[in-house]
């Protein structure tokens, strides 16, 4: 049930001068960290061994020193149709905050009426024009919250595109890296078929003399037919690596683009910042802060809808009908001002229902950046854990590498003199083609757990505004 009325003047002047003054911020940052995770729940420094603390690093991308993975980069950027549809939401959200803004200024409109006569003594009631505006007085903050809750969702869309941006460079990266590393597997495996077929000629040779017996010449055929097997693999592998990166560079997915012939060399040590360096700097983290503000005004919005609505109505216009000869009092053109209030009294419970939604929604929102910045100081500290390891195996790969090749050579000049067999030989070959396949995903891994770790950090892949007229004032 709702009640109509009219409120006198002055009441109105006395609304208005309280007006603009109603509406609660929402939580600042550390407000909902603290919510969210407690007073204590950050350490000083990261656990991980590897970690450097100063400031986390922009402009990652450029330490990898790849002039065609940023070329790749920028193409992604511009082409990726999932990127496109980041920003059609971010347009979309903008459009939402207009819509919310307009509901705070008066709206005006025009109505007009004309007919013609239909007989001698049938004609229109009513012919004219009138227009007419309507403000609804925000006194209880109602529509500023709701403009302020789209604001709050524009920037958490904002964020969203950013960090879709940063993951989608990430991923150009780590693909670009995966087709080195499976073209760098390829050729390796395809050493593994000339090397079998090396060995399967001297096993004949030795068998045409009596050095040898068929069951070399047999192992020495059957080791070619596994390693093509494996190369057959790899090649497939290679094909997939390429069509990806080309469905995230927004080509068509034909496996034509040309890899690096090598993987990048390792960039040095890596700024890590502090924990709370990450809360502060990742986009999808900043998303979901703007959730809990963006929560938190629609909760201020449901309550404010409790309270009555007043508006402020004016019309004025011109109008010509045969009835309103009859009325003595009436003139043209006509005016008019007025108020209304209307108030909800019973709706069943509707309007608390509604605030204990949005309440709970923002509860929610504030459980998932729990759960969101729990994840992401996960990744950093998984991130530096791997650094540490990966470092130190690849130390032990390449000793492993180097020593299985030393041990073919010997174990192939024990072949030629007769004092080893074929199964020996093969045994060794094998073993070093898997050390130098695991040396190569290794160094892969490295680079892709590099770029992972920046992206976990929250560091933007390319050198913001601010450093960058800082570099230029300091080379001035």
């Amino acid at each position: 049930m709702k009640i109509q009325g009219r409120i006198n003047l002055p009441l109105l002047f006395l609304l208005l001068f309280s007006y603009g003054c109603v509406t609660v911020p929402p939580p600042e940052p550390q407000e909902i960290r603290t919510s969210a995770l407690g007073e204590d729940a950050l350490p000083p420094t990261w656990m991980g061994e590897e970690a450097i603390s100063t400031e986390i690093l922009n402009g990652w991308l450029a330490t990898f020193e790849d002039p065609q993975l940023d070329a790749l980069v920028a193409e992604a950027l511009a082409n990726n149709p999932d990127l496109r549809v980041a920003a059609s939401r971010l347009g979309r959200a903008a459009a939402y905050v207009g819509v919310a803004r307009a509901a705070l200024y008066p709206q005006v409109g025009v109505k007009g009426r004309g007919s013609l006569k239909l007989g001698a003594d049938l004609e229109t009631g009513l012919n004219g024009i009138v227009l007419g505006a309507s403000w609804e007085l925000d006194l209880w903050g109602r529509v500023r919250y709701e403009r302020d809750a789209a604001l709050e969702s524009l920037a958490a869309i904002q964020s969203d595109y950013v960090w879709a941006r940063h993951s989608l460079a990430a991923a150009t990266a780590t693909s670009w890296f995966l087709a080195t590393e499976t073209l760098l597997q390829k050729r390796a495996a395809a050493e593994m078929v000339a090397d079998a077929e090396n060995l399967l000629t001297l096993a004949q040779k030795r068998a045409q003399v009596g050095a040898g017996d068929e069951r070399d010449v047999a192992a020495a055929e059957a080791s070619i037919s596994s390693y093509q097997d494996i190369l057959l693999k790899l090649s497939l592998a290679h094909e997939n690596a390429l069509r990806a990166l080309e469905v995230l560079l927004g080509r068509y997915p034909g496996a034509d683009l040309e890899p690096r012939t090598n993987l990048p060399a390792f960039p040095g040590p890596i700024p890590a910042g502090i924990p709370l360096n990450v809360l502060e700097r990742r986009p999808d983290l900043f998303a979901s802060e703007r959730r809990v503000a963006e929560a938190f005004n629609r909760v201020g919005e449901s309550k404010a809808a409790r309270l009555p609505r007043i508006s402020l109505t004016a019309s004025g216009g011109a109008v010509d009908s045969n009835l309103l000869e009859l009325s003595p009092d009436f003139s043209n053109p006509f005016g008019s001002l007025g108020a209304g209030l209307i108030a909800p009294i019973f709706l069943g419970g509707q309007l608390k229902a509604q605030v204990e939604v949005r309440t709970a929604e923002q509860q929610m929102a504030i459980d998932q950046y729990a759960a969101f910045a729990l994840r992401a100081l996960y990744e950093v500290e998984n991130g530096l854990a791997a650094e540490i390891n990966l470092r130190l195996r690849e130390q032990v790969l390449r000793n492993n590498v180097a020593q299985n090749e030393r041990a073919l050579v010997l174990e192939k000049v024990a072949f030629r003199i007769g004092t080893s067999d074929m199964r020996r030989v093969l045994g060794q070959q094998l073993a070093l083609n898997i050390a130098r396949m695991g040396f190569i995903h290794l160094q892969s891994s490295r680079l892709t757990q590099r770029v992972n770790l920046h992206l976990a950090l929250g560091g933007s892949f390319e050198v913001i505004e601010e450093e960058q007229q800082s570099t230029t004032s300091e080379d001035g």
